[in-house]
């Protein structure tokens, strides 16, 4: 339901070409999909938009992975 949403509606992101809520929400859900290798073939626009937002600064910082509490294990 999702990729077809977001053919609809995507232009660089998920609604458009700035960010929106709907991005916000996106990005932790592709984390933790691809963090238990979930197969996102089958979604290509997701996997465009989510590959733009990574591209932000903003989205960099904030990952998971770079917070102070996030377990060693989980860390890239």
């Amino acid at each position: 339901a999702v990729e077809q949403m977001l053919q609809k509606t995507a232009g660089k992101y998920c609604v458009g070409d700035e960010v929106t809520m709907a991005d916000l929400c996106l990005v932790p859900q592709v984390y933790n999909a691809t963090r238990f290798k979930v197969d996102l073939a089958a979604f290509p626009t997701l996997r465009r938009v989510h590959e733009a937002l990574e591209q932000l600064e903003a989205f960099r910082v904030a990952h998971a992975v770079r917070q102070p509490d996030t377990p060693p294990e989980l860390r890239q």
